[in-house]
C-alpha cells in the first residue's frame, strides 16, 4: 500500500527545496548584475537582451566571483583565482558573452622575479649566498676597501650597463670573512640590470670537468664558463688541481675573457702572491713557476685584487 503521507512529505520538501533555490537564483543574480565592472560592461554592450544575460549567468557569475587584477588578492601565491595569476576579462564576440583570461600584475611580476633569478647560474653555491644584498653588508673594520671597490664596479655598471668594465675583483683574505657573500650581493645588483652572474666553487668546478670528459661534454661547459657575462670563481687555490687543468680550462677560460675584457671575480684564502705558489704546486709535486706567473697574468688583467680582514663569521 503506498504511503499517501509520506510521498506528500517527500512533495512538500521538494517545493520548499525548489522555491529555495529560485529564491537564491534571483538573489544570485541580482548580486551579479550589481557588480559595478558587469553594469559598465552590459551598458558598452546595450545589444545584449534579458534573454541572453539570463543564458550566459554562469559566465557572469564566475567573472564576479574572480579577483580582477589582484583587487581581492595580496600576491601571486595567495590567487584565488580558477586559473592562478590570470584575470578575467570579459568580452562579447559572435552575438554572445565569453570570459577570457589575461595575466594579472602579480603575475607578471612573479614571472619578471623568476627571470631574473635565472640571471644567476650557479655550481653548488649556498642558498644564503644567492640571496644575499648589498644592504646587508656592514662597514665592520677590514672591509671598507671592499665595499668601495664593490660599489665603483656597479657604479659604474649603471651608468653603461651595455658595456661591462673589463676588470672584476679578487677578494682575498682569511676563511670565513665574508668574502662569497660579496660575490652573491654583486651577482644580485647586476640583475637589475639584466646582466646574469655564473658562480663557481672551484673544488666542484674541477669535479663538473672531470665529468665532463666522460659525457663528452667538456668543450660546451668550457665555452660556457668563456662567455658568461659575468664570471665569479670562488674560492680559488681550495682545489687540488692537475697541470692539465690549471693550463688547459682554467687558462683557456682566463685567456678568452682577458682577450673579451670580460670581468671576473674571485675570492681566495690566499693573496694573488700566495694564489700564484700554490698553483706553481700540482698534483705531482712538480713545481712550475713559469705556467703559474702565466695564470696569474691573466687573473690580474680581469680582476684587480682587494683584501678582506675581519673576524670569522661564521663562528
Amino acid at each position: 500500500m503506498i504511503n499517501m503521507e509520506s510521498i506528500q512529505a517527500s512533495l512538500r520538501r521538494w517545493l520548499q527545496s525548489n522555491e529555495n533555490f529560485k529564491e537564491q537564483y534571483e538573489k544570485l543574480t541580482k548580486e551579479v548584475l550589481n557588480n559595478p565592472r558587469i553594469m559598465e560592461f552590459l551598458k558598452d554592450h546595450d545589444e545584449i537582451t534579458d534573454d541572453k544575460i539570463n543564458k550566459n549567468i554562469s559566465k557572469l557569475y564566475e567573472y564576479h566571483t574572480q579577483s580582477i587584477q589582484c583587487d581581492k588578492c595580496t600576491c601571486f601565491d595567495d590567487c584565488i583565482n580558477v586559473v592562478q595569476g590570470y584575470s578575467p576579462l570579459l568580452t562579447f564576440e559572435n552575438n554572445d558573452i565569453h570570459i577570457a583570461y589575461e595575466k594579472c600584475s602579480s603575475r607578471l611580476n612573479w614571472e619578471q622575479g623568476r627571470e631574473k633569478s635565472r640571471l644567476i647560474e650557479s655550481l653548488y653555491m649556498p642558498k644564503e649566498i644567492l640571496e644575499a644584498s648589498i644592504d646587508h653588508l656592514d662597514f665592520a673594520p677590514g672591509r671598507g676597501e671592499a665595499i668601495k671597490k664593490m660599489t665603483e664596479f656597479l657604479d659604474e655598471v649603471a651608468d653603461q650597463p651595455e658595456v661591462l668594465p673589463s676588470q672584476g675583483l679578487f677578494f682575498s683574505g682569511p676563511f670565513g670573512v665574508g668574502k662569497t657573500y660579496f660575490l652573491g650581493a654583486i651577482a644580485n645588483r647586476l640583475k637589475q640590470y639584466n646582466i646574469s652572474s655564473t658562480m663557481i666553487y672551484m673544488p666542484e668546478f674541477l669535479r663538473v670537468i672531470k665529468d665532463s670528459i666522460k659525457d663528452d661534454s667538456i668543450n660546451e661547459k668550457v665555452n660556457y664558463f668563456k662567455e658568461a657575462d659575468v664570471l665569479m670563481l670562488d674560492d680559488i687555490g681550495a682545489e687540488t688541481q692537475s697541470a692539465w687543468f690549471r693550463d688547459e680550462i682554467l687558462g683557456s677560460i682566463l685567456q678568452y675573457r682577458m682577450m673579451e675584457q670580460l670581468p671576473v671575480f674571485f675570492t681566495s684564502n690566499y693573496t694573488m702572491g700566495q694564489l700564484e705558489h700554490q698553483l706553481a704546486t700540482t698534483t705531482r709535486g712538480d713545481v712550475e713557476k713559469v705556467k703559474a706567473g702565466r695564470i696569474m697574468e691573466r687573473i690580474r688583467q680581469v680582476s684587480e685584487e682587494v683584501i678582506i680582514t675581519g673576524s670569522n663569521r661564521r663562528n
